[in-house]
């Protein structure tokens, strides 16, 4: 059971939980994830809250491979008015925002946002661990070694999981010495890792739990995934399934995806297949 602090909200992880995906982007990897109208992405997220997820995930930059970056003020333009709109909308929900940019955290934040989720877990921008700490709000870390322009770079290691372990204990202290002693480790399936790395981390997914720390995964009709059936991400969703399963039964406590009825129905029977 973990409580994180999440700005006005507490987060509480007590049994798994699924994170909702919102994409107000145009080159998401995954089109039907891509919301632009205001008044069809509040149906999604009506939808997903319907279906049993706990948290909403938005994020205005597609962080695929090849994808163009976007300024920290294009990013808040996007996502204000879509901050605001939900939580209008939905007062209690948890809305999570996918940046690396501490302008975009803060103005989020300010907006109605309750979690920062930064895939380069402070690297991109250090002063984004300040923002989190200063509206005491939630904060997922992702594990990325390559540059804000090269995040998909695979670098050579031995083990994936041993250079997991050794990410999150320093990320850990420098966290800690920025005031943040509760959050949420991502080992960032898909981004800089083999295909085999990728699968490894789901098998050995259970080490991460020796740090104490929630563990959220993000692999939802991933390439590595839909790549090794040889068909489409659109096509995808069996095959995310079964990567849930096997990441939820070691230790998963949530997963981010673009299909929340499937994945809420596979959390409802874990402890039936424990």
């Amino acid at each position: 059971m973990f409580k994180i602090p999440a700005k006005n909200l507490v987060w509480d992880i007590t049994t798994p939980q699924v994170m909702g995906i919102i994409n107000c982007t145009s080159d998401s990897f995954y089109a039907p994830s891509r919301q632009q109208n205001i008044e069809e992405l509040l149906l999604k997220v009506g939808q997903f809250e319907k279906e049993g997820a706990a948290i909403i995930d938005i994020g205005a930059q597609s962080t695929r491979p090849n994808a163009q970056l976007l300024s920290a003020d294009l990013e808040i333009e996007h996502l204000i008015p879509v901050i605001h709109s939900i939580r209008k909308v939905f007062p209690r929900l948890l809305i999570s925002i996918d940046t690396f940019h501490a302008k975009v955290a803060q103005k989020s934040l300010e907006a109605g946002a309750n979690i920062i989720n930064d895939i380069s877990c402070g690297s991109f921008d250090l002063a984004i661990l300040e923002v989190v700490s200063k509206y005491k709000a939630g904060y997922i870390g992702m594990h990325l070694t390559g540059s804000m322009h090269a995040m998909h770079t695979i670098e050579p290691r031995e083990n994936v999981m041993n250079s997991l372990l050794t990410y999150f204990e320093e990320k850990r202290k420098l966290l800690l010495s920025a005031g943040i002693q509760q959050w949420v480790i991502d080992p960032g399936f898909g981004f800089g890792k083999t295909m085999e790395e990728n699968f490894r981390l789901i098998r050995e997914l259970s080490q991460l739990n020796s740090i104490g720390l929630p563990v959220l995964l993000g692999a939802s009709r991933k390439s590595s995934i839909y790549k090794t059936l040889g068909i489409t991400a659109e096509e995808a969703l069996n095959g995310t399934s079964m990567v849930h399963t096997v990441a939820l039964l070691n230790g998963a406590n949530i997963i981010r995806v673009h299909d929340v009825k499937e994945a809420v129905e596979l959390v409802k029977l874990l402890p039936f297949l424990k």
